[in-house]
């Protein structure tokens, strides 16, 4: 596990979309799993403007988002297929075809659950995922707790999730209780993982995250048996790493 300490969120979204780049840049069909809520918004508006400079070209990218809430339709503001696009995808060339978020407002849950499985193997596996993380360490929408699936799957909101979450709703009364995500054999399938945190609230997960010790009640940290894992976390969510730790750790 590699660990880049930047001085604040802005070097935190650089580092990242510099790595996406490099990424794309050696495999132009590079399949690529997409996170969502506030932490990659800056890595998405660094991406976009690589983009818009000729840098960067995503016609044969194919993109994986990692969930959906389930009840938002795909128009709602606050459904991940608005905020990828909004954030994203209406500013680049990724051919629509390519992209592949859950439906959260399927008929039969299970069933989309599956073809969502599916449509990932047919493409071959992702290639490189990018992660957020939860006040709670959960990776994905893959909440703390005694059994945690393996495949994409319909999952109960924690109620940290849903107190972190409600900033973007009116009222906590209004954020979905359940979502659609990938699970955690599916994430760890994906050949490399970069994980994002900013902020002093995300230090104690980060910390969980890399001590070494492997619980379901902190998700995030099955991602110490990935062989190829990159944490880019600003210094306030590194704040609680041991120093012994911040020495092996490259800052920018």
């Amino acid at each position: 596990m590699r660990i880049f300490i930047t001085e604040d969120y802005k070097d935190m979204s650089r580092k990242a979309a510099e790595m996406v780049a490099w990424e794309i840049k050696n495999k132009p069909n590079l399949v690529l799993g997409l996170a969502t809520g506030s932490t990659p918004l800056g890595m998405y508006g660094e991406l976009v403007e690589m983009y818009k400079k000729g840098i960067i070209d995503f016609s044969n990218v194919v993109s994986f988002n990692l969930d959906e809430y389930i009840g938002l339709p795909a128009d709602h503001e606050q459904s991940y297929h608005y905020y990828m696009h909004k954030n994203f995808f209406d500013h680049i060339n990724i051919k629509p075809e390519n992209i592949h978020i859950p439906d959260g407002c399927a008929e039969d849950l299970e069933e989309e659950c599956e073809k969502y499985e599916e449509a990932i193997r047919e493409a071959g596996g992702i290639d490189l995922q990018i992660l957020g993380l939860g006040v709670n360490g959960h990776i994905g929408f893959n909440e703390p707790d005694t059994n945690i699936d393996t495949k994409t799957h319909v999952v109960q909101l924690a109620k940290e999730t849903i107190e972190a979450n409600k900033r973007f709703f009116h009222s906590a009364d209004e954020v979905p209780r359940r979502a659609i995500t990938m699970g955690i054999g599916t994430i760890m399938k994906a050949k490399k993982i970069i994980l994002l945190a900013s902020g002093e609230n995300k230090a104690k997960a980060i910390r969980e995250t890399i001590k070494g010790y492997l619980t379901t009640n902190v998700p995030s940290t099955v991602l110490a048996l990935h062989p190829d894992v990159t944490l880019v976390i600003d210094r306030k969510a590194a704040s609680l790493i041991e120093e012994e730790e911040r020495n092996y750790s490259l800052r920018l």
